[in-house]
């Protein structure tokens, strides 16, 4: 028989389990679901699908793009000066020629500090293609591609494809003719419909094929190298605002090489959904 010292502690053990060890199972329940969803941290999925890009005028040149992950926003400074701290032959007083011109991370005042007047969560800028390349792979992930990248961006807060409304390439436009907004920070403002933010308005951004543009190729419908782009039919038929828009990025694009640094020029990272979740670990 039980006497008032055993009910006391009975009480408080049997008390002690609500309020301690169900939170930890339900945290511990959602720690795993985070794990089996396999949606790394700071990205989210895009769900693929089809769509007709510039140089496409009829559902014969559709696109197809696979579901992929994107981070939701830019590299920044701040995520950039991690990964020099760990790989130091990205460092300005380091990098080779062949990966960077003389331009490269000018925003620096050391190999790890910034000026004093930069945004230490502003995205990073004057980085190559091949730092931008180096930084994705250090963390398992990569550049994403053209067609991954327009196919996201086309997106605003409520639809998947915006390009049609007026409001939206107006925004777009208006951001191309506003100087230095690559001193802001990333984050700011609503999202669009798959939760990325900054596609238009801070930066321009590197893609892992930026150059495809210049070339045919079997992911991109092999368009007898688009060089319509370049041509006068290209100025012809970018008539709306959504060629506009468009044209400006392919143009801006096609004239890149790949050691090239830009004050307004990032970058943010993708992975392949198959990828995330096949190194997912329970």
């Amino acid at each position: 028989m039980m006497n008032d010292e055993d009910t006391e502690a009975t009480y408080l053990i049997a008390h002690a389990r609500k309020v301690f060890l169900l939170p930890m199972a339900m945290i511990l329940c959602l720690m795993i679901s985070s794990v089996a969803i396999g949606q790394p941290k700071e990205m989210v999925r895009i769900t693929g699908g089809s769509y007709v890009p510039l140089y496409g005028n009829s559902d014969s040149n559709l696109v197809k793009v696979r579901d992929f992950y994107m981070d939701t926003h830019p590299v920044t400074h701040t995520e950039f000066i991690e990964f020099l701290y760990d790989h130091p032959k990205w460092r300005k007083s380091k990098v080779i020629a062949l990966y960077a011109d003389d331009n490269y991370l000018a925003q620096f005042e050391t190999d790890l500090t910034l000026k004093k007047r930069e945004n230490p969560n502003a995205p990073v800028t004057n980085v190559s293609w091949f730092a931008a390349k180096a930084y994705c792979a250090s963390l398992g992930k990569r550049l994403p591609s053209v067609d991954e990248w327009e196919y996201a961006a086309m997106a605003d807060d409520k639809i998947i494809d915006a390009r049609k409304s007026e409001s939206y390439n107006r925004r777009i436009l208006s951001w191309y003719e506003t100087p230095t907004t690559y001193r802001n920070a990333v984050g700011d403002g609503r999202g669009n419909y798959w939760g990325l933010h900054d596609m238009h308005g801070l930066v321009w951004e590197w893609t892992s094929d930026y150059n495809s543009v210049l070339i045919s190729g079997e992911s991109r419908g092999d368009v007898e190298g688009r060089t319509e782009l370049f041509c006068g039919g290209a100025a012809v038929g970018a008539t709306d605002l959504m060629n506009y828009a468009a044209f400006m990025r392919y143009a801006f694009r096609g004239s890149l090489k790949s050691n090239y640094t830009i004050r307004n020029l990032g970058f943010r990272c993708a992975v392949d959904a198959d990828h995330v979740m096949t190194n997912t670990t329970p």
